[in-house]
């Protein structure tokens, strides 16, 4: 049996509760397919006490995505017969704090759209119901505003959704896979900040982006903030000032 998707308004309620009681738990991450945003990346690897050198080759695997054409990363499974998450303990996950948004999210799925006249983004969710999650059964329903906020996502999505507006920018003005050397700044600057951030210090990498002294000295220390200037650093590198 396939996952059902059912469409939500921002406002309704669903039934939904995952605890040690329920029977199928950690059931859901001994099938690892856990692809990982920037943001979780530096979430992740900040939580751990690790560089995000250290983070990536620890526990993730690079690979070109097939429809995108740009790196990818993924978590690397515990076993490849297995498949587990690298973070999967008896008692539930070992990062919950710093749990990546796809695993806050669940079980909604979330979609962003762009207003062609305004910019405007509009979220869209769906409830997906897998036929093995018994956390369906649970009698206490959950307005899907309200599983937002308990999950931490606002700062996830808002960082995501930056994320999306460059991806989008990518398919529209450079289709296919990106050259090696694209693909290597895309890396760096997205996923690797830590090296990033030696970069632009050593190599002074920000020439041409409007960066202010204040910002500057912020990405010295602020992950969130050196992660912006990542993605603004890879739209001019990629695509100049195209719109």
């Amino acid at each position: 049996m396939e996952a059902e998707m059912t469409p939500l308004d921002p406002g309704a309620r669903f039934c939904f509760r995952c605890t040690p009681a329920v029977a199928c738990f950690n059931e859901c991450c001994r099938d690892l397919s856990q692809y990982l945003t920037p943001y979780d990346i530096l979430r992740l690897k900040n939580g751990l006490g690790l560089t995000s050198g250290e983070f990536l080759e620890q526990y993730t695997v690079r690979y070109v995505g097939p429809e995108t054409g740009l790196p990818v990363i993924a978590l690397k499974p515990e076993s490849s017969s297995e498949l587990e998450c690298p973070f999967v303990r008896p008692t539930g996950c070992a990062v919950y704090a710093d749990r990546p948004s796809s695993c806050r999210m669940y079980p909604l799925a979330r979609a962003v759209s762009r207003s062609r006249e305004t910019g405007a983004l509009s979220e869209h969710y769906a409830l997906l119901k897998e036929p093995h999650c018994k956390g369906f059964n649970e009698k206490d329903a959950i307005s899907v505003d309200t599983w937002i906020d308990q999950q931490g996502l606002a700062e996830y999505n808002a960082m995501n959704d930056r994320l999306m507006t460059l991806i989008s920018l990518k398919n529209r003005l450079l289709p296919g896979p990106l050259e090696p050397h694209q693909a290597d700044m895309w890396h760096l600057a997205l996923y690797d900040l830590d090296r990033f951030r030696q970069a632009i210090f050593a190599k002074n990498l920000l020439v041409g982006l409007n960066v202010k002294t204040e910002t500057l000295e912020k990405v010295k220390a602020d992950d969130v903030e050196l992660l912006k200037i990542g993605l603004e650093w890879v739209r001019l590198k990629l695509f100049g000032n195209a719109e």
